[in-house]
């Protein structure tokens, strides 16, 4: 994947509120719903989600800063026989033992001398054996280890691995599938029920990685992408309507965009910008009904200005003067 600050267009000095407003900018322009007649739209689209969730996030972005993760946010560093995450140990140059941790802080690296015993080398040789390392053979190789007795039985564990899908919110209000790659190597279909929100997770059962006497999990966050449109509250939805003053003034009949296609709706007169429609039904299906869709209008001037616009309101002005703020302190 490109550079996250190149594919969200912003330099590395950039703010977290420019990479915000960035990002918001380029997703309304992105979205595969403003470009359905782009095939590559939703490769984009995934492309700018996957540089949001790194320089979106704090602690991710000081990582990629620092080189610690690439710009999948995968970690960068590579441990002893290739391995990724997690302790990586080996020995050192002076006969001792390094375990190399990865963690929110990037790679830590601890050392356990040759002469150490029972420090560093029981606990590494823990880890590559389950907790029952050499069991009772007691001191062994001049390391002076101690390990469990016999009737030490740790319960079957395997090793979980993670996944990050983005969906959009309309396949999350209807529900969808994705093929995923796992960290395993291995690509799996994965069925997202309609109604998730984002952090939620979907666990795999028996698709992780293997470990003493049983295999572990995959688990897939599921990360809604920002609609160029609409908010998401829970099982409700938001939206901003523009409306035109005469609107507003005289009342009209004006079509309102809903997941499921444009609906209408009554606009009375003598609205006021900032007023809240209800659409019920027309927000995120549930258990039971489905959510709201509320709607509150925004008065919007023309673009150009009117010379006629003008001189009304300045009539409007001197005859029939009103303040809106009087009750404001």
């Amino acid at each position: 994947m490109r550079d996250p600050y190149e594919v969200l267009g912003v330099p590395r000095s950039a703010t977290a509120d420019d990479i915000k407003k960035s990002f918001r900018r380029l997703a309304k322009k992105l979205h595969p719903d403003a470009n359905k007649n782009d095939p590559k739209s939703a490769a984009r689209f995934a492309e700018l989600n996957s540089a949001h969730e790194i320089l979106g996030d704090e602690d991710k972005r000081k990582a990629f800063d620092r080189g610690e993760i690439d710009a999948e946010g995968k970690p960068r560093f590579q441990g002893f026989g290739g391995q990724r995450g997690g302790p990586q140990q080996g020995f050192d140059r002076e006969g001792g033992f390094e375990t190399f941790t990865w963690g929110p802080e990037g790679a830590r690296r601890s050392r356990a001398g040759a002469g150490a015993g029972v420090g560093g080398f029981e606990d590494i040789l823990k880890d590559m054996f389950g907790g029952r390392a050499g069991a009772g053979q007691g001191r062994r190789g001049g390391f002076g280890t101690q390990f469990e007795p016999e009737d030490f039985h740790e319960p079957p564990s395997g090793h979980d691995v993670t996944a990050v899908v983005t969906i959009t919110l309309p396949e999350a209000a209807k529900g969808t599938s994705r093929r995923v790659h796992l960290p395993t190597g291995k690509d799996v279909e994965v069925k997202i029920p309609a109604g998730l929100t984002s952090g939620q997770q979907i666990r795999l059962k028996g698709q992780g990685l293997p470990g003493p006497g049983a295999i572990g999990d995959a688990l897939i966050t599921i990360n809604i992408a920002p609609h160029p449109l609409f908010e998401r509250e829970g099982a409700n939805l938001r939206i901003e309507l523009p409306i035109t003053l005469y609107e507003a003034t005289l009342g009209a009949k004006i079509r309102v965009p809903t997941l499921e296609g444009a609906v209408e709706l009554a606009i009375p007169a003598g609205t006021s910008s900032g007023r809240t429609f209800r659409i019920k039904g027309k927000g995120i299906a549930g258990k039971g009904s489905a959510g709201d869709l509320f709607a509150t209008v925004r008065i919007v001037l023309p673009e150009q200005s009117d010379s006629e616009l003008d001189e009304l309101m300045r009539k409007w002005r001197d005859k029939k003067p009103y303040d809106p703020r009087s009750g404001m302190t």
